[in-house]
């Protein structure tokens, strides 16, 4: 099953660029958000630290991932793990 390209003019492609830009300001956001996440968690990371904690709290990465398992699925879950290895390193 082949399907020929169909070729995406006039007010379509004004559409796709406010779209495509509409994304970007999204992508800007998420960029920032995480910025702040990644200070939010260093902060936490040298409390516990200073207090004899561990650098890890195993309940609360699994409370992490499953809130965002149950929000966005799988791929959420993914992309929790990917937050919570950029806030604590690599295990």
């Amino acid at each position: 099953m082949s399907t020929t390209p169909v070729a995406v003019t006039g007010s379509a492609v004004d559409r796709i660029a406010e779209l495509r830009q509409e994304i970007d300001a999204c992508d800007a956001e998420i960029i920032e958000l995480v910025r702040r996440r990644l200070a939010v968690s260093a902060e936490i990371g040298t409390l516990r630290r200073a207090t004899g904690g561990t650098r890890l709290n195993l309940a609360r990465e699994q409370q992490v991932l499953a809130r965002f398992r149950e929000a966005l699925g799988d791929d959420g879950a993914a992309l929790g793990m990917l937050l919570l290895r950029q806030g604590r390193g690599r295990l």
